[in-house]
């Protein structure tokens, strides 16, 4: 059984930094591609960021591009997410999600296994 574990997120102020992580565990294929999604209260589903895990290449949302890094560790088995200049709308709750075999950044499809989530809260 698949299981996806976030932590780091918490309350800051505008302009500060976090870093959230994600463990993945009990795959018996490697995932093709990883990502971080985000759902604020009363907003839809969205992508924030995406990787290949075969060599660690990224797509970002426009409204993260240049302020957040999608990243990964060697073994490929933890994800990370590091968030800089945030702002208030940028408070969501925000889940990891792993899509085993498809292509990453042409369409959000296929993300099938997905964590708890964990809040982000930017105030004022």
């Amino acid at each position: 059984q698949v299981h996806l574990v976030e932590s780091g997120g918490g309350s800051v102020q505008a302009g500060g930094s976090l870093r959230l992580s994600c463990v993945a565990s009990g795959y018996t294929d490697s995932p093709g591609c990883m990502a971080w999604f985000r759902q604020g209260p009363g907003k839809e589903r969205e992508e924030c960021a995406q990787i290949y895990t075969q060599d660690g290449s990224a797509h970002y949302a426009r409204s993260v591009k240049g302020r957040f890094t999608i990243s990964q560790d060697e073994a490929k088995n933890t994800l990370y997410l590091e968030m800089n200049s945030l702002k208030p709308e940028d408070t969501a709750m925000y889940y990891c999600a792993v899509k085993v075999r498809g292509y990453c950044f042409v369409t959000n499809v296929g993300y099938n296994d997905w964590g708890q989530g964990t809040q982000v809260t930017v105030s004022s």
